[in-house]
């Protein structure tokens, strides 16, 4: 059994004029196959909405980065963007929403664990966003990707963390692309240090770029480690660059 659709609407901050879209946002095909009566049998659950909501969502998030970094380039505003729309990210979304409890499944889907499913969640928050956008306009849907993707927490390293954070999903390769628009030498990375027992260790990366920035960083893998120092360096460059540019 699932939730009733209403209670989600409170955690959206959105009512719906028209309910039945977010019920159809909300239903997945496995059980729309199952109530069909024929080919000709008119279309009933979220896998449309999920393509309308996956362009708008795109768009949203592309306006709201141009807005928000000015100064920023192409391949920045790229890397910030692959991130927000990423899976792992919307899937994290969804999670907070318990957007699983609210689906609508067929019984397969249902017994085969579907209200945790990766794809199923995301899929879901995509055609609820787009649900949003065909019942209240664009600003509503706006509205809605700002509070909740936008501002999501997100972790640049695999672990954990309810900061915000840039939205970067690799540093050591959004600082290799920083480093290369810079003429900088290309960063290098080694492991200092490593302690505790062989089944729980910390490891300290650090990570040079050139002879003026370095920096170093700990985590329970060298790579989460390396990611870390990465993204150190790579928001002192940034921060760098935007220093020197000229004002508006």
């Amino acid at each position: 059994m699932h939730e009733e659709p209403a209670t989600l609407e409170l955690k959206l901050h959105y009512q719906f004029t028209n309910a039945e879209l977010l019920r159809r946002a909300l239903t997945h095909s496995s059980l729309a196959n199952e109530n069909r009566t024929g080919p000709g049998s008119p279309l009933s659950d979220n896998e449309q909405l999920e393509f309308l909501g996956d362009s708008i969502l795109g768009f949203l998030i592309s306006d709201e980065l141009v807005r928000r970094f000015p100064h920023c380039r192409e391949g920045e505003l790229s890397g910030r963007k692959a991130h927000l729309v990423s899976a792992d990210h919307l899937h994290g979304v969804a999670r907070r929403l318990d957007v699983g409890s609210y689906l609508a499944l067929g019984r397969g889907e249902e017994m085969s664990g579907g209200r945790g499913k990766k794809n199923l969640l995301v899929d879901a928050l995509e055609a609820i966003i787009a649900a949003i956008y065909l019942d209240g306009g664009l600003e509503a849907a706006r509205n809605l990707v700002a509070g909740l993707v936008l501002e999501a927490p997100v972790s640049g390293d695999g672990e954990e963390d309810f900061g915000h954070q840039p939205a970067v999903t690799n540093f050591k390769l959004a600082l290799l692309e920083l480093a290369q628009r810079q003429s900088l030498p290309e960063p290098r990375y080694s492991v200092v240090a490593e302690k505790g027992p062989q089944h729980s260790k910390t490891f300290t990366v650090e990570v040079r770029v050139g002879n003026d920035w370095h920096g170093q960083a700990e985590g329970r893998t060298k790579k989460v480690a390396a990611q870390r120092a990465a993204r150190g360096i790579y928001e002192k460059l940034l921060g760098d660059q935007l220093a020197h540019l000229p004002p508006p």
